[in-house]
């Protein structure tokens, strides 16, 4: 699990801080709706949390390492029960990126 650094990781974390998580990983883990749901989640806006109820923190680690795996995503912050995930869109829709859109 590789995460991003340097000044452009701050900007995303301080755009992370006020979003809500969108999709929660728990008891029945990673199953393709629950991806499917995360790859129209990366679509749609770019840049999203996710809440993990797995478990364990090497649970944790290995369910947010099969999304960066599964989504082309790649984990921007990590905190607790909580993931901030990064995917760029080649054309973001500016109503729903969470990366365009004005704080």
């Amino acid at each position: 699990m590789t995460k991003k650094t340097g000044p452009d990781a701050r900007q995303l974390r301080a755009l992370g801080h006020k979003l809500k998580p969108v999709v929660t990983v728990a008891g029945n883990g990673l199953t393709d709706n629950v991806v499917g749901e995360i790859d129209r989640a990366l679509n749609d806006h770019e840049l999203i949390k996710i809440k993990l109820a797995v478990g364990s923190r090497e649970a944790r680690t290995a369910v947010t390492e099969e999304i960066c795996e599964r989504s082309g995503a790649e984990v921007v912050q990590a905190i607790g029960n909580v993931i901030l995930v990064l995917r760029r869109c080649a054309k973001p829709d500016p109503r729903l990126s969470n990366l365009l859109r004005p704080l």
